[in-house]
């Protein structure tokens, strides 16, 4: 009988730590969002963010950074294959009111990006993935109603219900974005982490 073996060739990893951070923070850092949440997107009303910020700006952004450092090292061993020095580079806090979205998008000069959630998030607002978009290649897709989508033909991927507090860790190329918030007020933390150095046989490239 022949055996037959499915390999997940060139995975992308994508790392979620429930209670990542405690509900005191948590609060802590949503009466900062309450104070200071004075930038508003350009594309959606509903949608207001902090300035963008190193976590030395807020004591609640530094109690944050020092909780999550320990996931960094696990996630960034998953794209590097060594436990390096991470640091976040910055931090924002953003607000999404009921009828808000944010478009698709990824995060510029970073190799790690997360997300720690406030609140919970409605059905309709939970953060969505993307395979990339475009290419050189002929696109061809199977998708409909008798279609089983599955990690290696789905073309998006949306995050399981978060509770506050929960961290979810991706690199940051991924293509994501949030579509428009059909429930309640939706708030979250954004980070943006890079490695101390990474090196490629005899050339060392340092970051921080």
């Amino acid at each position: 009988m022949s055996d037959v073996t499915v390999t997940g060739l060139f995975p992308v990893p994508f790392m979620r730590v429930t209670q990542a951070v405690d509900a005191d923070t948590v609060a802590a850092l949503i009466r900062l969002l309450d104070s200071d949440a004075t930038e508003r997107n350009s594309r959606s009303e509903q949608l207001s963010h902090t300035t963008v910020c190193t976590p030395d700006a807020h004591p609640e952004f530094e109690i944050v950074n020092g909780v999550i450092g320990p996931q960094l090292v696990d996630f960034g061993s998953l794209l590097f294959g060594e436990n390096l020095d991470w640091s976040i580079k910055e931090m924002w806090l953003n607000r999404l009111e009921p009828g808000g979205y944010q478009t698709v998008h990824a995060h510029a000069n970073s190799f790690i990006s997360g997300v720690v959630y406030l609140t919970e998030s409605h059905a309709s607002s939970r953060t969505v993935f993307y395979k990339n978009m475009g290419g050189r290649e002929f696109a061809f897709t199977n998708e409909h109603r008798d279609a089983k989508m599955g990690p290696f033909n789905a073309p998006k991927w949306a995050v399981p219900a978060s509770l506050p507090g929960d961290l979810v860790l991706f690199p940051s190329y991924l293509l994501h974005e949030v579509p428009r918030n059909e429930g309640s007020t939706r708030m979250t933390l954004a980070i943006n982490a890079v490695p101390t150095r990474l090196k490629s046989w005899d050339y060392e490239l340092r970051l921080g």
